[in-house]
């Protein structure tokens, strides 16, 4: 009874930013203070002044639980609406034991808030992702595609699974919540960046919550489904460019250490230098490659004697895979382009790899 007790005590702060908000935000707050919820940082992130009235309403509500209302001109976007809220908290808030962001819209009832709130207080070092179940028939079409689009994408760049890549509902752990203030991202982006940071090194814990819509025709958002899905994709897409890239790199390191050795070699060795030199360049172009996935593409915080004996294992596998594979595929079809199939097989190789460097070698939490 007595851990209840003070468990009930842990500060939790409910994070809500707004744009040109109306009455289901101060439905929203009226219900939470009854319940005696809180305290709640709303962020104005920048709405026209015919709103000032609206906030003052909501300024008046938060402030007798310890709130605090935050405003700014002109809109700068969801994310930095967030990072607005983080930075106070981790000002002003230090005991707190994270933060719960939620959205102004009323798509978050209170009783939802409250179960990610108590999620987060039994894993205090894990993300807390509020999960909406996708049904088409029961959300805006855009919604539901744009959701189940970005969760296949997502799988594969991040390595790990989540049902809901846009839920603004949120229980976020404090060291996790002062690392995002610095975390790249201004609107909507931000959010799916979040879940980017989380993937191999915190625990993520998805709690169902409702959908809740008012009418198909008359649920209203300010996400623009071409240019806000273009930053979405595009923080996606850089992720893997930057594997392409560790790639590209360490093949022409490869490439330019192998004919280096073959002209240290070639006279010293005649009968081996070809094989000391496709070893050696070999050998360095991976340790190369292993170290700019580690640092630069994953951001793995795993054992480096871990990690790096899987890569070793994993490159071992691939190669003999290449291997095997275009001697099958030559040895069935005689009369095939033997560059063509190893291409083929090479580059099919290669987006496997990145999921299981994703996944298994540079992670270093496991999902739950």
């Amino acid at each position: 009874m007595e851990n209840r007790e003070i468990q009930n005590q842990v500060l939790v702060p409910i994070v809500i930013p707004s744009y040109e908000p109306d009455e289901r935000l101060i439905a929203l707050l009226h219900d939470l203070d009854a319940k005696e919820m809180g305290p709640v940082i709303i962020v104005n992130d920048g709405s026209s002044e015919e709103y000032d009235p609206i906030f003052r309403e909501v300024e008046s509500i938060i402030t007798k639980r310890g709130g605090k209302y935050i405003s700014y001109r002109p809109n700068r976007g969801k994310g930095r609406a967030l990072k607005t809220a983080f930075s106070y908290i981790s000002e002003n808030m230090p005991d707190a034991l994270g933060c719960v962001t939620a959205d102004s819209d009323g798509q978050h009832t209170p009783e939802c808030i409250d179960n990610i709130i108590e999620n987060l207080k039994a894993r205090p070092d894990n993300l807390i992702l509020g999960v909406r179940q996708f049904e088409k028939k029961d959300i805006p079409w855009k919604s539901w595609f744009g959701n189940t689009l970005t969760i296949k994408v997502f799988s594969y760049v991040a390595g790990m699974k989540v049902n809901d890549t846009q839920s603004g509902l949120r229980g976020i752990p404090f060291r996790f919540m002062k690392e995002l203030i610095d975390c790249k991202g201004e609107r909507f982006e931000y959010e799916m960046q979040m879940l980017l940071e989380c993937a191999g090194r915190y625990d993520l814990t998805e709690v169902p919550i409702q959908t809740i819509y008012e009418s198909k025709e008359n649920h209203q958002t300010h996400f623009k489904p071409i240019r806000d899905s273009f930053r979405i994709y595009k923080i996606l897409g850089k992720k893997f460019l930057k594997f392409i890239f560790s790639s590209l790199s360490s093949f022409v390191v490869d490439i330019i250490l192998f004919y280096l050795f073959v002209l240290l070699f070639k006279d010293a060795y005649p009968a081996l230098y070809v094989t000391i030199a496709t070893v050696s360049a070999r050998v360095i172009s991976a340790v190369y490659n292993y170290l700019i996935n580690y640092k630069f593409v994953f951001k793995s915080k795993a054992s480096r004697s871990t990690s790096l004996t899987k890569y070793a294992l994993l490159a071992i596998i691939q190669m003999s895979l290449s291997a095997g594979i275009v001697s099958l595929i030559v040895f069935l079809i005689p009369n095939c382009w033997e560059t063509l199939v190893k291409a083929i097989v090479d580059t099919i190789l290669f987006l496997i790899s990145y999921s299981v460097q994703q996944r298994f070698v540079f992670s270093s939490k496991s999902k739950t």
